[in-house]
């Protein structure tokens, strides 16, 4: 086992500091609220059944377990990278840390495409004789490129934007999910339409990108005036705030809508629910919810990606070019990876790309967590909690893998063939320059051997 890298020391004084706990603690909601809730509810019940909020809970019991590696790795190594740093710190320049660090950027990218078809798929409610195919796709399209536009302006406005998204979407789901509970029939949530078990953690699976927003905390640590305090607040009351928010809603939709009419609003099936004790304004009510939820996953995932791509190019894994900071200080990255988005968005049938997504993040927080292993000594971390967190990650990515293969074989083989792909285009990369992968820093810190 190798020795764990020294954390970053201070040197000159850097840019200024510009993400608080508020601010961060929004990233994190709006990077998760919107993925599941909104975007794969539907798919979800069908798989889980009334059992649903149990695959809700499931989900939110690996992210939080996971999320313990980030604050202590976070914690010690501040860096805009998060989960690119910590790779490298503990497993070592190398063909393995490389390709699992573009297999996450990628894992950013489809995510980053759901959110942007998500948003277009409430936004076509307000339009329902809008017969144009490509119109949603021009409206994800669209939505991509605002959020990029207020990424350009820097952190700051990353984090001031998230303030308000979140606030009025978490202002939205708790009323739908207290008003719901409260008159809710409770026999929908009988036992007798609850799925086998293989079914409940197949449906934690799929919902599992519905909590992977939190890792885009430890992302914004470089920006954050005091990371070691703030960030393991901000990770763990964004995981148990949303938490208890899909738990309430899971709960709201059950209680109203019996499976068939769950699956016949599958796209939006948080909006027929709360016409059925809201009333026509209802729908409208969660359709506008719904668009402020997917926007701000979007502003949020986006700031996370475009850092992460920015940390690939400075450590030697993209060509230099991406390296450089162009228009007020935004990564080339940046650029790169809405690039990218847009081609999902355009060319890609996003039916299973949630699955996608849930299977590559629980396979990169495993490898976090193995990689905070090694480095345990220098965080302070506890053997038991990294290898419980390890554990669950895996457990979930097989029964999640072993259904895709049986019911989406398309989407388990793409998956699977990412990572080859991620691997070789490392390899390639390393061969025909030769550069080797520094370990980051956050501006104004030194680098470290």
């Amino acid at each position: 086992m190798s020795a764990p890298a020294p954390a970053a020391t201070p040197s000159s004084p850097g840019p200024k500091k510009q993400i608080g706990l508020f601010s961060a603690i929004a990233i994190g909601i709006g990077g998760m609220v919107g993925g599941g809730v909104y975007a794969i509810f539907g798919t979800a019940a069908g798989v889980a059944g009334t059992a649903l909020w149990l695959s809700f809970l499931l989900g939110g019991l690996v992210a939080l377990a996971t999320s313990y590696n980030y604050a202590k790795l976070g914690a010690r190594y501040p860096t805009r990278g998060g989960a690119v740093e910590f790779l490298v710190r503990g497993l070592g320049d190398g063909i393995v840390s490389g390709g699992l660090n573009i297999y996450m950027w990628v894992g950013y990218v489809i995510a980053l495409a759901m959110y942007a078809a998500g948003f277009a798929g409430y936004l076509m409610t307000f339009f329902p004789q809008a017969a144009s195919p490509w119109l949603p796709k021009a409206v994800a399209a669209g939505a991509v490129l605002l959020f990029a536009g207020v990424n350009i302006l820097g952190a700051a406005s990353v984090g001031r934007s998230e303030l308000v998204t979140v606030a009025v979407n978490l202002g939205v789901l708790s009323i739908f999910a207290v008003w719901g509970c409260a008159t809710a029939d409770w026999d929908g949530l009988s036992t007798a339409g609850w799925a086998p078990g293989t079914g409940i953690v197949f449906g934690g699976g799929m919902l599992f990108i519905a909590y992977e927003g939190f890792g885009l905390v430890a992302n914004a640590a470089g920006d954050m005036a005091d990371p070691a305090r703030t960030l393991p607040k901000a990770l763990y009351f964004s995981v148990c705030s949303v938490f208890v928010v899909y738990l309430g809603v899971s709960l709201a939709v059950l209680g109203h809508l019996p499976l068939p009419a769950i699956d016949a609003a599958r796209d939006y099936a948080l909006s027929q629910a709360a016409k059925t004790f809201m009333g026509g304004a209802g729908f409208t009510f969660i359709a506008v919810g719904a668009l402020f939820a997917t926007a701000a996953a979007l502003n949020a995932t986006l700031f996370g990606a475009a850092n992460v791509c920015y940390m690939i190019a400075r450590d030697g894994e993209l060509p230099g070019i991406f390296d450089r900071m162009a228009w007020k200080r935004a990564p080339e990255g940046l650029f790169l990876t809405t690039a990218l988005v847009l081609v999902f968005v355009l060319f890609f049938d996003l039916s299973s790309v949630a699955m996608m997504g849930s299977g590559a993040f629980l396979f990169i927080y495993a490898a976090v967590a193995a990689s905070h292993l090694r480095l345990r000594a220098a965080t302070g971390g506890r053997p038991a909690l990294i290898w419980l967190s390890i554990a669950l990650c895996l457990a979930l990515l097989a029964v999640l893998g072993a259904n895709m293969l049986e019911h989406s074989p398309s989407a388990f083989w793409t998956m699977l063939g990412l990572l080859p792909v991620c691997f070789g285009l490392e390899w390639a990369y390393r061969k025909a320059t030769g550069r080797l992968i520094a370990v980051g820093t956050a501006p104004g810190l030194e680098k470290t051997p």
